[in-house]
This record gives C-alpha cells, structure tokens and sequence, in this order.
C-alpha cells in the first residue's frame, strides 16, 4: 500500500477537507498510536521480566523507542507531504528521502540498542547461568557496532544516489592519508586489538610493570587507552601501544602466594 492509497483509504486525500485539517488528523492519529504503542510495549516487557528467559527482555526494551520514534516520523512525514503538495509541491520528494534516511537510521538505532542490551546481558544478569568475560563481550560489543554504523552509513548514501564504489574508492585513498597522519592512533587501535586477543589481562585484574611505574587495578580497556586505578585511588591512562613495548606482570593470576614475614623471638622464650 503505497502513501497516497493511505491517505485515501483514511479520507486524508479528500480534495473538499482543508489541508490545515488534514494535517492535525494525522499529527492526531499518530499522538493516539503512539500512545497506544508506549502502553502496549510496557505491559509486554513487564510480563517478560517474570520469565526465565533474559532474551525477550533485550528485545523489547531495544524495540521501544525506535517504534515510538518510527510512528513519529511516518506521521509526521505524512503530515508533511499533505502540506507540501499545497505549498511546493517539490517538497514531497525531498520528505520521501527524509523517510528513507530516517527509517534506515531506526534500524540502526535499533541493532545498535541490542548489541548493547545483549551485552549487559550476557555480563551481568542473572538469568545467564555462565556470565561471559566483560572484556570479551565489550570488544566483541564494539566491533558489531562499528560494522553496523558503517553499514547503515553505506545504505544511507546509497538511498541519497551517491555512488558506494566511489566513496569505497576515495576512502582507500583517504585512508593512506588518515594512517600516516594518525599513525599514534591507529598503533594504540592496533594495541588494544591486541590486548582483547592475546588477554595479558581484563577487567578487574591488578597488573604492574617492571619497565615502567605502572600499577592498579585495571578499571577499562577502551579502543586508545586502558584506565588503570591505581592503590591510592587515582586514575591513571596508558596508551594501549604501550603494552607492546613493556613487560606486564599479572598478578591477580599467582598459582601461588609466598609470605614473607618477619617474626621477633625474645631470648627468654629460648625454652
């Protein structure tokens, strides 16, 4: 059903109702559903709350707002072609891509919510019987959300009429440029990619160094920098790059544990 057999259908494309009218019948309709939607989706997710499954959850809190946002944007733009064709009627082409973008950028939104979702999921609920790493999940996390920002980007330009092979080919280009003028960037990308992979250590672990005055417990492990609180409290930021070039000790994971203490004997307890 196209946008026009819509608004006929609903009476909208009545050449006899004002188009004023018109217009706040749609912006109303779509304040109703909305409201509707918002009701329905809570009433859903506080049943799934009672299961065992934590999945559903996810799923529903990832969907809410982008469909309170959707049902925004396709009333709104509906509410906008009414206009348009009244005022200009070269407006409506411009609020037909709107949508497009628009729709493509909900979709988004709404993967990029479920990969987040599913990640606290999988690091702190109770419903998962074995947890999975924080540092595993968030680099696996982040990843997906790169790939799903570049490739709603790619659609995007794609749906606008620019050539994707045009922009692949000028980002190859573009991308000899960006890596010899953010070379300490890209080594510090490159660091912590190693460190998710080879895992010296993750969140949580006290790690020091022998080469460098590094020492604290490791807080976060982000794409540049790892944040390390050290025993006095303070934060400290290391480069991940550096962990390709200095020795790490771990020692949250001693298989053993030496004491050495220092004991007083008086020579009246000689006996």
């Amino acid at each position: 059903m196209t946008w026009e057999t819509a608004q006929t259908y609903l009476g909208l494309g009545d050449s006899n109702m004002h188009w004023i009218v018109r217009v706040f019948i749609v912006v109303l309709l779509t304040l109703i559903v909305n409201f509707i939607a918002v009701r329905v989706l809570g009433r859903i997710e506080h049943h799934l709350g009672k299961t065992k499954n934590p999945w559903d959850n996810v799923l529903i809190q990832a969907t809410q707002k982008p469909i309170g946002v959707f049902i925004w944007l396709v009333g709104l733009s509906v509410a906008a072609e009414i206009s348009g064709t009244e005022l200009d009627p070269k407006f409506a082409s411009l609020i037909s891509a709107v949508r497009e973008v628009g729709i493509i950028t909900l979709l988004a939104w709404f993967v990029l919510r479920f990969i987040k979702g599913a990640e606290t999921t999988l690091t702190t609920s109770e419903k998962i019987a074995s947890k999975v790493d924080y540092t595993t999940a968030g680099a696996i996390s982040k990843l997906l959300r790169v790939s799903v920002i570049i490739t709603a980007m790619l659609v995007i330009l794609q749906t606008l009429g620019y050539s994707i092979s045009g922009v692949l080919a000028f980002g190859g280009v573009g991308g000899i440029a960006v890596g010899f003028a953010a070379k300490d960037l890209l080594a510090n990308f490159f660091g912590g990619l190693v460190v998710y992979l080879d895992r010296p250590f993750v969140v949580g672990d006290w790690i020091r160094s022998p080469d460098k005055n590094i020492e604290g417990t490791v807080e976060n492990i982000g794409w540049r920098q790892t944040r390390i609180r050290t025993f006095d409290k303070r934060p400290l930021y290391v480069p991940n790059s550096t962990f390709s070039l200095i020795s790490v000790e771990n020692p949250s994971r001693m298989s053993h544990r030496r004491i050495n203490e220092t004991i007083g004997v008086r020579y009246d307890d000689f006996s």
